[in-house]
């Protein structure tokens, strides 16, 4: 049997469906798995479970709906696949496998989808994400073997030094700069650790419009926009542990076995925390009447409240108890 997989398009969301290749690798032994990743986040792929075929979708060269269509008839030449499941709720995903021919194709509904799905199912929104990918393999298959963590693989390494993450696609979930200048030079002050500093490209402007008003940059080390992927994981891997808010980073952390105390402002922790509960701490204000909200910008202050009102002490203290 081959299956094929449609993975999700964010970096904490993809880290969360290697529970969902893992628990589909035991309700169907023996079966060749193949999955789709977005370009820019294929090279996650190298920690992931054990897997037969890699296809990188890229939309520059695949536009559209019609570069989709396209791009799963490529798929189609190449194998002919048993089953697809698209974990992604878009329209143009659910497409590609349609046009992969598979025989089978499942996925939750959603606008039209279900016209290019043999089997379509409704989504339970009081589900954690994994628990939703996990969900549907259940539903589907009729089995879930086990619980599955979310696990990358990475080389053992040695462990040293603090990450810490003030970034966020979302406005609503990323510390305005003041905070994060506040945030960071409490931890400085309490700690000898190395510190270092990371985010993505677009995150590297953030992160420098922070690290001037430190008080004491003494063994900061900022890389934001300067580490590819593959380096982050191993980075991440190879730390003591990480003070982040809600983001992609943290979900990595998290499933490289490292200690992680994530921020939370937007976003509910019961659908979108770091899913594996060793060695996690989440904080939130838990103070204001509008949370949690999912809005990617705070629509009642202007500036996520519900972050900057976070207490340093107890941020600290937190983090301090996985350096011990």
């Amino acid at each position: 049997m081959k299956i094929l997989v449609r993975l999700p398009n964010w970096l904490g969301d993809m880290v969360m469906s290697s529970a969902f290749i893992r628990q589909l690798s035991l309700c169907y032994p023996g079966a060749e798995i193949h999955v789709i990743a977005k370009e820019g986040l294929h090279p996650l792929l190298d920690f992931f479970p054990a897997i037969q075929g890699k296809y990188i979708f890229s939309k520059g060269k695949y536009p559209g709906l019609k570069g989709a269509y396209k791009f799963g008839r490529y798929l189609r030449s190449l194998h002919q696949f048993d089953l697809f499941f698209c974990l992604p709720d878009s329209f143009s995903s659910a497409l590609i496998g349609y046009a992969t021919g598979a025989r089978q194709r499942v996925g939750y509904k959603k606008e039209l989808r279900s016209l290019l799905l043999t089997d379509s199912y409704s989504k339970d929104q009081g589900l954690h994400r994994v628990d939703q990918y996990l969900e549907l393999l259940q539903k589907f298959a009729g089995k879930r073997d086990s619980r599955q963590n979310v696990c990358l693989q990475v080389d053992s390494l040695q462990r040293s030094g603090i990450i810490i993450n003030v970034n966020s696609e979302a406005v609503s979930r990323r510390l305005p700069v003041d905070k994060a200048v506040s945030i960071i030079d409490h931890v400085r002050s309490n700690t000898s650790e190395q510190i270092t500093l990371v985010g993505g490209p677009s995150d590297k402007a953030h992160v420098e419009a922070v690290f001037p008003l430190l008080k004491d940059t003494t063994n900061i080390n900022n890389v934001s926009g300067s580490t590819s992927l593959m380096d982050m994981v191993k980075l991440l891997a190879s730390s003591k542990a990480m003070l982040t808010t809600d983001s992609g980073p943290a979900h990595v952390a998290n499933a490289v076995g490292t200690p992680t105390v994530v921020l939370f402002g937007a976003g509910n922790e019961a659908n979108t925390a770091p899913y594996n509960k060793t060695d996690l701490t989440i904080i939130r204000l838990g103070k204001l009447s509008c949370e949690p909200c999912v809005n990617n910008k705070c629509l009642k202050y202007g500036i996520p409240k519900c972050l900057t009102m976070l207490d340093e002490q107890i941020i600290t203290s937190e983090l301090k108890k996985y350096l011990s």
